[in-house]
Formats: structure tokens, sequence, C-alpha cells
């Protein structure tokens, strides 16, 4: 295809969204390269990333750009045949086998603990927040952690378990707020190295193993912001195993983004460049996986404009502290990291994905359960 039938390809597409090429409004975009628009065609959702990380375009409110895009479905144009073999990969490979589930863990959560402890809140939460009365990323985070342990009807002395438990931010909340024993279990190193830190002087283990190779009883469980990158294949693994972990009348959190929608799998520049594996699971894979284990007692939606507002924060700290971080971190990765952040915002913004806060009891309850918001 001839460079000046890209454009017009590409421009058309645009169009339909309200997004002008080289306008003037905040979510136009600015072409530096009229190689874009044969990238983008070729590439796709990947060509779109890639020649923003090289400088070929911008716009000065990404994420204006990508809620535009998001509110009328264009990806699905232009991408469904790619995200369907994604799809289609993950139900006939175990892309988060015990072998390949550190990928993740290497590639995103061991960047550097400086990158997160300068782009996160100060309880290092990299996790929606919850916005009802908060005002502050730190007041909405601790809310959210609050909100966690309310619903978990955490007493004094209990025995919790903490699957995907990041640099400890939730165990060392819930250790010193609500008086209880946590092990928190990750894929990252790094996050270990750090949390085991953040938490000294609790009675907190911060452990680097895989949630499949957990022993004991705890009196509660909670998976916050884990089930994205446990992958279809091992959803009922999950759940098997929190059912064997959990007491007779206890309590499992799982905090989780989720796709509303019919396509299960991550943006392919996501997945190539920020959450290698990593899938949405959807309201019937979870309902399926937890079918004759447990007993649902409360599904929260936070919709989107809670992680929107959330990523925003991130995005604000990230470029704020800049200065801290660009002699570890090139060019390329500050607008890499610029792109992933705004690009979420935006589909957040659009309502394309929510954030589900579901609790399960592994019996029926002695007492009804009261939810909390």
């Amino acid at each position: 295809m001839s460079p000046e039938k890209a454009k017009r390809v590409i421009q058309n597409l645009l169009s339909t969204a309200d997004i002008r090429i080289n306008g003037n409004r905040a979510w136009d975009i600015q072409v530096h390269n009229p190689k874009f628009f044969s990238k983008v065609l070729a590439g796709q959702s990947i060509g779109l990333g890639e020649s923003y990380m090289d400088g070929w375009w911008d716009c000065k409110n990404l994420d204006q750009f990508f809620y535009k895009i998001s509110s009328i479905d264009i990806k699905k144009n232009v991408q469904n045949a790619h995200l369907m073999w994604h799809v289609l990969k993950s139900k006939l490979i175990n892309l988060q086998s015990k072998t390949r589930s550190n990928i993740v863990g290497e590639k995103h959560y061991d960047l550097g603990n400086d990158l997160y402890s300068n782009m996160l809140d100060k309880r290092m939460v990299y996790t929606c927040g919850y916005w009802k009365k908060a005002k502050t990323l730190d007041q909405a985070q601790e809310d959210k952690l609050d909100l966690v342990c309310k619903k978990m009807k955490l007493k004094p002395g209990m025995k919790v378990l903490d699957i995907g438990c990041g640099w400890g931010s939730f165990a060392k909340y819930a250790a010193e707020k609500y008086k209880v024993e946590v092990v928190g279990v990750t894929i990252s190193k790094e996050q270990v190295k750090l949390g085991k830190k953040l938490c000294q002087g609790l009675p907190v283990d911060i452990r680097f193993q895989d949630y499949r190779d957990v022993n004991g009883k705890f009196d509660r469980i909670v998976a916050i912001g884990l089930l994205e990158s446990v992958g279809e294949k091992n959803y009922k693994t999950l759940m098997k195993t929190v059912h064997r972990l959990l007491i007779s009348d206890g309590l499992f959190m799982l905090h989780t983004i989720g796709d509303k929608g019919w396509v299960k799998g991550l943006d392919r520049w996501l997945l190539k460049y920020i959450f290698p594996n990593c899938q949405l699971p959807s309201k019937k894979q979870i309902t399926a996986a937890a079918h004759r284990l447990f007993v649902l007692q409360d599904w929260h939606n936070f919709g989107g404009i809670y992680y929107d507002k959330t990523l925003m924060a991130w995005h604000k700290n990230f470029i704020d502290n800049w200065n801290k971080l660009k002699d570890k971190y090139d060019v390329r990765f500050y607008l890499m990291w610029n792109y992933y952040i705004l690009f979420c915002a935006g589909n957040f913004r659009a309502n394309q994905i929510e954030v589900w806060q579901i609790v399960y009891s592994k019996n029926k309850l002695k007492e009804d359960y009261q939810a909390v918001r």
C-alpha cells in the first residue's frame, strides 16, 4: 500500500473517533514521520505503540486520545484477529505454568524498586485505589486496604495469606491496623527484597514463592491484582489451591481487573512490552472456576472510573519524579511507560474494562455476610 493510501486509511479510522492528524485539539495526534501510517497498518496495535516510542508521533493528552478510540471500539476494527490468536494460544498453551509464571515478575515487577517508589503512593500499592471519599492517592490506597480488611472481617490473631503480595502493602497495613499475622507470596525477587524491609518488625513473612507451592491453613486469603497474571488455564487451579489452604469457615477475596466484553486478551503492545502472558478474566470464567468450591458472598464492581483516577495520579508522580529516574531509564523507556499508563487510563475511562472485588466463603456462613462499601 502506498504511503498516501495508508495515510487516508488511518485518517478515516481516526475521524470516526473525532481525532485529527496534526489538529490543534488536545486529543489530536501530531505525526512527525510519514512512515507512521504504514507502520500502524502493518503492525496495528504494536505498530502504534512502537512508533510512539520511536518519536514518530505524539499527542498532548494521550489519555484523551485513547479514551476517544476506546469509546467507539475502533480497536475492534483493526486488531481482533491478533487478539483472537492470543486467546487461542492461551487455550492451547499454559502461558502461566510454574516454569513460565516468573516471566512477568522478571520483565515488569523487577524493573526497579526506585521506579515504583517514585510512581506509587507512600505504601506502594500497585492496584486500583478506592476513591469514594478520598481526595489524594495516599488516602485512596489506604481506604482500599481498609476496605479489604473490613470485607475480610479481620480479627486480631488471624492468619492471613496474601497471594501476589507485591511489596507487602496489604500485609503491612493488615498487621499494623488489624493485628493479624500475614504470609505474602510473590514471583518478583525485587518485591521480596523491599517488602521484607518495609514489613520489618511485624508478624509478616514475605516469600518468593509460587502460590501453587504454599502449604498450611489460613483464616483469610486475599489475592489483590493477581488474577490478571494467572491465566485462564490456571483459574481452577488457583481456586482449588485457595480451597485447600482456607479453614472451613474462612473467607477469600479476589480483587481483579475484569473484561466485560468477549475478547479475553490484553492489547498486543501491552503483552509485548508491559505484561507478558497476562490475560483479563471474565465474570463467566471466574464463576466457573469457583463453582462447587466456594459460596459467593459479595461482588463489588468499581467500574473503570477509580482506576482512571489512580492511573492519572501514578502518571503525575512518574512525570514529576522523572529527574530522579532518568539516569537509569532512557528516553525510550520514558515514552513506553508514559504510553502504558495513559493507554490504560483512557481504556478505564471509556469503561471498556472494570475492577471487581469478589468475596467468597468456603462454606455457608453461620451468620449472614454483611457487605461493606
